[in-house]
């Protein structure tokens, strides 16, 4: 299970290179289909019922937005270690 969780998260870190030269709109389109995906694999893998599949699809394409739309601005959200966060250039 873990194993799966972390070909997930691999596999959606390769596609956010995929963004370079997309437009803001395309950019927001993939990181919406690519969040809910991984959210609905996640949900499948973790064996939860139809209402969390459609929770963690939902929030999953959240993420992906947010995520589409940091790569837009090259800034990147960074934990300070007290619950508080700070944005920065990505490396």
């Amino acid at each position: 299970m873990r194993i799966l969780m972390m070909i997930a998260a691999g596999a959606s870190v390769l596609t956010l290179g995929g963004c370079e030269g997309m437009s803001s709109e395309s950019r927001t389109v993939a990181g919406v289909a690519g969040g809910a995906a991984a959210g609905l694999i996640t949900a499948e893998a973790l064996g939860a019922s139809n209402e969390w599949r459609l929770i963690a699809a939902l929030a999953g394409a959240a993420a992906g937005t947010v995520v589409a739309q940091n790569t837009a601005t090259d800034n990147c959200a960074y934990s300070r270690g007290d619950g508080t966060y700070y944005t920065a250039p990505c490396p």
